[in-house]
């Protein structure tokens, strides 16, 4: 017992005695970090710094996942609020757009003037009143389909086409007779037996839903069931420019469609610094203005020129002849070889080539 004794007391002693040196490396090694870290050199400042947030970083561990779980957490609901509020915004402008820009559900317009004050344009209610009023019960009206329900329900008229025809080569038809010229659609109208056409003109007060901009979709369709007689790269520039300036091309400014839009247009002056005939929609001047219609002529045009109307002319019975009063040459009679004195003529009953009898003469008859 007593050498165990010794023996664990001699282990205490040596443990004892080791320890504080120990102690001592242990607070010089904390001493010369400390000193390191006073002293940082130039070119290991970043390490440092590195080396200072790795510390923080895990001195508190906890601490710094419970901020960055709350920051993420703000951030994906700031985030999923800012898409729902475009989304709302994007709902709310495309509402807009179709109600007023593309479809325009009332047929009264309104502008705005630089006041403020509101302007009502009533020019399709104005051109539908017209329609009823005035022309026969059973008047076909020729327009584009997009005006077939209006034309029905506010004028009672009847139409070729409308928002609910389904064959596509009646739609075409009319179509290629707003793109041929005058006497090829004269035609087609006298075919369809048509008494009025319609048609949408924005270039006076600059309405962009006008025929003028649905023409080409007139023209592709067209072409799409005759394409012999209708080619769309036809009614385009050698540069493949649609234009109805002076630079347009031909086959434009000569179509029926042209025409009934740009009807007298040429002689108005819309604005003191533009010249007579400058379109409003396209900001050009029209390139087609000295022309008379021939086979159509000029009903009814609106307050604003948005809407106008032409009555296509019956055909004639014959060609009209030059000379109206044309002199007939008669043959001359047997009788009238002697010539006539102003006396004989003055006479009534005057007998030409009268027999003269002598009295007391007896008249010898004709041998048989």
């Amino acid at each position: 017992m007593s050498k165990t004794l010794d023996y664990y007391a001699d282990t205490e002693n040596s443990d004892m005695s080791s320890s504080p040196g120990v102690f001592s490396t242990v607070e010089n090694t904390g001493d010369n970090e400390k000193n390191k870290n006073l002293y940082d050199k130039v070119d290991k400042s970043k390490s440092a710094v590195g080396r200072r947030s790795v510390s923080t970083q895990n001195t508190n561990p906890t601490e710094n996942n419970d901020d960055t779980n709350i920051v993420s957490a703000n951030i994906k609901t700031i985030v999923v609020i800012c898409i729902a509020i475009m989304l709302m915004l994007l709902a709310v402008h495309c509402t807009w757009v179709t109600s007023n820009a593309y479809s325009s559900p009332s047929i009264v317009l309104a502008s705005y003037n630089n006041d403020g004050t509101r302007y009502i344009i009533d020019d399709f209610r104005e051109a539908y009143y017209w329609l009823r009023k005035n022309t026969p019960e059973k008047a076909r009206v020729m327009s584009w389909w997009d005006y077939g329900y209006q034309i029905a329900g506010m004028g009672n008229r009847t139409v070729l086409v409308d928002n609910n025809t389904w064959n596509n080569s009646h739609i075409a038809l009319v179509g290629k007779a707003m793109s041929s010229n005058e006497s090829e659609a004269y035609k087609i109208m006298r075919m369809l037996d048509v008494d009025y056409v319609l048609v949408i003109f924005g270039g006076m007060i600059g309405y962009s839903g006008d025929d003028i901009n649905k023409f080409l979709w007139m023209v592709r369709i067209a072409e799409g069931e005759h394409p012999k007689d209708i080619r769309e790269q036809d009614y385009f520039t050698s540069h493949g420019e649609f234009r109805v300036d002076g630079a347009g091309s031909p086959i434009l400014l000569n179509c029926l469609m042209y025409k009934l839009c740009y009807y007298r247009f040429g002689e108005i002056q819309t604005d003191f610094r533009s010249p007579p005939g400058f379109d409003r929609t396209r900001n050009v001047e029209i390139g087609n203005k000295n022309f008379d219609l021939q086979h159509v002529e000029e009903a009814y045009t609106t307050e604003h020129w948005i809407v106008r109307i032409y009555k296509v002319k019956k055909p004639s019975n014959r060609n009209p002849a030059k000379n109206v009063l044309r002199q007939v040459q008669r043959r001359k009679s047997i009788y009238s070889s002697v010539k006539k004195h102003s006396s004989q003529l003055r006479k009534p009953g005057v007998i030409l080539n009268k027999p003269q009898i002598k009295k007391g003469v007896k008249i010898s008859k004709r041998k048989t």
